[in-house]
């Protein structure tokens, strides 16, 4: 029931390259960025129909993939980015769906477009089970999987853990990796240098931020702040949606349907909001929502 083509950004709305809410000017990166679509799929009565596997591709060689809430209630997001050499994928899903036919189908499309052949790499944001379930099933189809371990990433990608981003070059586009551990002990950021996007995996979306270490969360937060002090930013994009349009409201665990989703970008400025919010609490963390966001120590 996988269609990888469903929503081919036929119907996508604009990005809007409005100043940034920390007051920043408008970035002339954003304005090429591309588009969202004006829906995600979002399970629920649509169970019966609804692809297993939502394709976007945001601009030529940038893809955001999500899982059908009808198979997963978690519904992660994952990225497919390409350079001339390279395709990193970022996640590879919840299992239960033919995520690797559907990663191939798009990388033998930009290898026919070039002329030759492109390695896919496979990294995990983090090692929970929702971001991991393919990785077998990648490798076995001989793609390189680095691995959802700090030792397997640090071997890979030559940097030092955590903060001490990796300059990682897919083929004239260069990405940052670099370690933000908090939500999990081997959890990863990436930073698009071409389009400006910061990939934040479950360490900040909009949703339940799930804090099981809280010294080393605020650290990453700290770090990202200072990180993107000097970057373009033109989107934070997470793994999950689990706020709707009403501000402060989430859903419900594990539910299979998300009507009126918030959009899944978010902006620097929701980082710093963040940021702020988590240093006040000091050393005794508390739950607290935002319109975007709740703060969720375990």
């Amino acid at each position: 029931r996988c269609d990888a083509r469903a929503d081919a950004s036929a119907d996508a709305s604009a990005v809007d390259a409005a100043p940034e809410p920390d007051g920043r000017e408008p970035l002339a990166l954003c304005d090429s960025l591309g588009s969202y679509p004006d829906q995600w799929i979002s399970g629920g009565p649509a169970c019966g129909s609804e692809v297993d596997i939502q394709v976007h591709q945001l601009n030529a060689n940038t893809y955001i993939l999500r899982q059908s809430l009808c198979t997963s209630g978690e519904a992660p997001f994952l990225y497919l980015l390409f350079g001339e050499d390279k395709a990193l994928l970022e996640d590879t899903g919840d299992g239960g769906i033919d995520l690797v036919s559907t990663v191939n189908m798009i990388v033998a499309e930009h290898e026919a477009a070039a002329g030759h052949s492109i390695e896919l790499v496979v990294v995990n944001s983090h090692a929970h089970g929702d971001h991991v379930a393919a990785n077998n099933a990648f490798d076995q189809d001989g793609a390189t999987v680095v691995g959802a371990s700090q030792t397997n990433l640090t071997n890979f990608f030559g940097m030092s853990w955590p903060h001490d981003p990796a300059a990682f070059d897919l083929g004239n586009r260069v990405v940052d990796i670099f370690g933000i551990p908090g939500h999990q002990s081997a959890h990863i950021a990436i930073y698009d240098r071409q389009n400006g996007i910061l990939l934040t995996g479950d360490t900040l979306y909009p949703g339940r931020l799930f804090i099981n270490d809280f010294a080393a969360y605020k650290a990453s937060i700290a770090f990202l702040a200072s990180f993107t002090e000097s970057r373009e930013v033109c989107a934070v994009l997470g793994t999950h949606i689990e706020m709707s349009t009403t501000p402060g409201d989430d859903y419900d665990f594990n539910v299979d349907h998300h009507p009126n989703e918030r959009d899944l970008a978010l902006t620097r400025g929701t980082l710093l909001e963040l940021q702020t919010a988590i240093e006040a609490m000091g050393n005794s963390p508390v739950r607290e929502t935002h319109d975007d966001f709740i703060v969720f120590p375990l």
